[in-house]
């Protein structure tokens, strides 16, 4: 202690002189690690760059930047979407997206009335007092739970179809299909329904339809491009043709049973006959002058299966 006493400037100036090398050697740790780390992450950067270079196709270089050629396709891509989502234009439920009983039973005996009204005006011939595959709802006042949206969904969807076959002014509309989205749809009649349900995957739900009518061929035609150029997503899935006589033979199946559309038909480039043969020519004409008839233009029976294909909302 003497010493120190002797010496107190010296003792101070040894004390300072530590402290700061103390510092000095905590300043250059932490300046080695940040480096180290630095160092790390640029080793980690470059490795990027030559895997991201050894990629085919790789970002591009001074000459060719496909970061930027990547961005304009990604635009271009975006503007065809928009172009094309308006063949995707949803259609509005009847009477609305959340209706009450009362709302949709009126809606649904006014379109069925609506729907009648327009098949006499385009001379389309309908089954005896026909409730367009609504036999199960036509008369209640009340629904089971859970069943209105999608019943209002599926009559403005039906809607819509019967609006295509009337306007392409098909011959009789014989039955319309659907799958069933109620408790009330397992007392109507049967033959309304499909043994199918809407699929649903990341993009969209898809509902199936089948409508059997009947028509000729230019009929045909119209019916099949008024899907197509539908502002909603139709899809023709399946369609079925016969000659309307053949249809009527092949209703009924051994013991009295409804058969299935095609019963007993074989089919020949597309056409089903009642035995399996050419459509029926008419004989030459003998008159002098006159056009032969080389092939009869004759009633069909169409079965037609439609898929609907609806986005599903954006999140």
């Amino acid at each position: 202690m003497g010493w120190i006493k002797r010496n107190i400037l010296f003792s101070i100036v040894a004390v300072v002189a530590v402290a700061l090398l103390g510092g000095a050697g905590l300043l250059i740790y932490k300046g080695w690690a940040r480096n180290s780390e630095a160092s790390e992450k640029l080793n980690t950067i470059y490795s990027d760059i030559q895997s991201l270079n050894g990629q085919s196709p790789a970002p591009g270089n001074d000459k060719i930047n496909n970061t930027a050629i990547a961005k304009d396709q990604e635009t271009e891509l975006r503007k065809w979407l928009a172009s094309v989502e308006k063949h995707f234009t949803s259609i509005a439920p009847l009477p609305s997206e959340k209706p009450v009983a009362s709302e949709y039973a009126s809606a649904l005996r006014k379109t069925i009335d609506t729907l009648q009204r327009r098949a006499e005006a385009a001379s389309v011939s309908l089954p005896l007092r026909y409730d367009f595959s609504f036999g199960a709802e036509k008369d209640r006042v009340t629904f089971a739970p859970g069943s209105l949206e999608p019943l209002a969904v599926q009559l403005g969807e039906v809607k819509a179809i019967v609006e295509i076959l009337f306007a392409a002014r098909i011959n009789a509309l014989v039955g319309l299909q659907r799958v069933r989205v109620s408790e009330d749809d397992t007392a109507g009649p049967q033959a309304d329904y499909l043994d199918a349900h809407s699929v649903t995957n990341d993009l969209a739900v898809i509902t199936p339809y089948v409508v059997t009518f009947r028509c000729f061929t230019p009929e045909l035609s119209r019916t099949v491009s008024g899907f197509a150029a539908s502002p909603h997503a139709f899809i023709v899935k399946y369609i079925n043709v016969q000659p309307a006589s053949a249809a009527a033979t092949a209703a009924t199946m051994p013991g009295g049973e409804m058969a299935p559309p095609g019963y007993g038909n074989p089919q020949l480039n597309g056409y089903l006959t009642p035995q399996g043969q050419p459509p029926a020519t008419a004989p030459p004409g003998t008159g002098k002058g006159g056009m032969q008839t080389i092939l009869k233009e004759q009633l069909l029976q169409v079965t037609l299966e439609v898929e609907l294909v609806k986005l599903l909302p954006k999140s």
